[in-house]
């Protein structure tokens, strides 16, 4: 709050400098103190006490500014401590932490979206237009709406803002429903519609699963074998649009049973013909287990070797209500925020899942180095990142609302938070 503090993020083993410059008076630094540099590591590597591994220098302002370089080993946090020496006494003068990050990961950006939620077209209680807004208010760098059974909704949301300047990437997305079938996916950047093609062409559609039915022989009741061929249909289909094929949740209870049976739920889930799965999904506080159970079977497939690529979504009904909206995100570390980037990251096991339930700490789910990392971020990088989106998400919600100002204000914002975040790289 107190600093201008670059790179935050860096390459592990590489020389970097770093600069701390004070942006108010009461951190002026003082002519006539010494100042330290303490660099504690955290990870110890199990040699002796953490103590031992703290490197302490000089260090000496120049022109108002620290600057000094230093080489950051392992992927892990470091803490920085410079610390003001006046005679005797020692106190800390500024406090943060870097992350080091092998060359992999370093050359990616994190990006947060939700890939699942609803407009009043279905049984959402806002606009598309207005979803989107919401959506960068909350701090999201991408979103598609995805209302049930239909696809044009998020292509309205797309129309509202293809005039002006925005940073909020908006996809097209629909929630897939095809008949007897009440396996729930998520067609995600598609750039047609699954269920209109399942209406429009309703007889090539059965055939066509009835021939995957018949060449899979999944280990199935007769009814499962069906669902199972319409699901794999289904995901086909989004791929084939340029999307990403997302199985939903399928611990939600519905009917007082889980939604999808568990032969067929162990089935879907080892043959992996989606590409990725809704480890978290939007379910209210009285309905926590369902997640809680989404992750357990997680964790316990990917102790047997078996890897899905995860995404967070909120599922979210209303933006406004207190309830779901911004609980729940995807983090997903990327090329840049073009939808093939996404989708290879996502597929390339490049992301995690987010839960930010309210009054709880935030919980981070996914491989246990993305995990680690995406922490950090969470705590030290996207506060800022989120501020920035928060004021362009209300210009948004202006816009649609009629102010033709905020289109204007909108343009001079334009890649504003891409520079603020290339920044803390370094």
């Amino acid at each position: 709050m107190y600093f201008n503090i670059f790179p935050r993020i860096v390459a592990e083993g590489q020389s970097t400098t770093i600069r701390v410059e004070p942006l108010y008076s009461h951190k002026k630094i003082k002519e006539e103190a010494r100042y330290k540099l303490v660099h504690s590591p955290m990870e110890t590597r199990g040699i002796g006490q953490g103590e031992s591994f703290k490197r302490i220098s000089s260090i000496q302002p120049k022109d108002g500014v620290f600057e000094f370089t230093l080489t950051f080993e392992g992927e892990q946090e470091h803490n920085i401590d410079i610390l003001e020496v006046t005679g005797q006494e020692e106190r800390v003068y500024c406090s943060f932490s870097v992350y080091s990050l092998k060359e992999d990961l370093y050359n990616l950006r994190p990006y947060k979206g939700d890939m699942h939620m609803h407009s009043h077209y279905s049984d959402g209680q806002e606009s598309p237009a207005y979803v989107a807004a919401a959506c960068r208010r909350e701090g999201l760098d991408f979103m598609a709406l995805t209302d049930h059974g239909q696809y044009k909704p998020s292509l309205e949301a797309q129309q509202a803002f293809e005039n002006v300047e925005i940073d909020l990437k908006i996809y097209p997305g629909e929630e897939i429903h095809p008949p007897d079938n009440d396996v729930h996916m998520i067609n995600f950047g598609g750039n047609f519609s699954v269920n209109e093609l399942i209406e429009d062409q309703s007889e090539t559609y059965f055939n066509e699963v009835e021939e995957i039915k018949e060449r899979e022989k999944a280990p199935l009741s007769e009814e499962e074998q069906y669902k199972y061929a319409s699901c794999k249909w289904c995901f086909d289909k989004i791929r084939q649009g340029g999307g990403l094929a997302i199985y939903c949740h399928p611990y939600w209870i519905h009917n007082r049973v889980y939604n999808v049976s568990i032969d067929l739920h162990n089935y879907i889930y080892e043959k992996q013909p989606y590409d990725a799965f809704e480890l978290i999904g939007g379910f209210h506080i009285h309905e926590a287990e369902s997640n809680h159970l989404q992750v357990t079977y997680y964790q316990e497939q990917r102790a047997r070797g078996i890897q899905v690529p995860i995404v967070g979504v909120t599922d979210a009904h209303g933006c406004d209500n207190g309830q779901l909206f911004g609980w729940y995100y995807t983090i997903v570390f990327s090329q840049d925020l073009e939808l093939p980037s996404l989708i290879k990251s996502i597929k390339d096991l490049k992301s995690v899942a987010v839960e930010a339930l309210p009054g709880n700490p935030v919980r981070v789910y996914g491989p246990h180095r993305l995990v680690k990392y995406a922490l950090f971020l969470i705590r030290e990088v996207f506060p800022i990142h989120d501020e920035l989106c928060r004021e362009e998400g209300k210009l948004m919600l202006e816009f649609i609302a009629g102010n033709q100002d905020a289109s204007r204000i909108m343009k001079s914002y334009k890649g504003r938070v891409a520079r603020r975040m290339s920044k803390y790289w370094g």
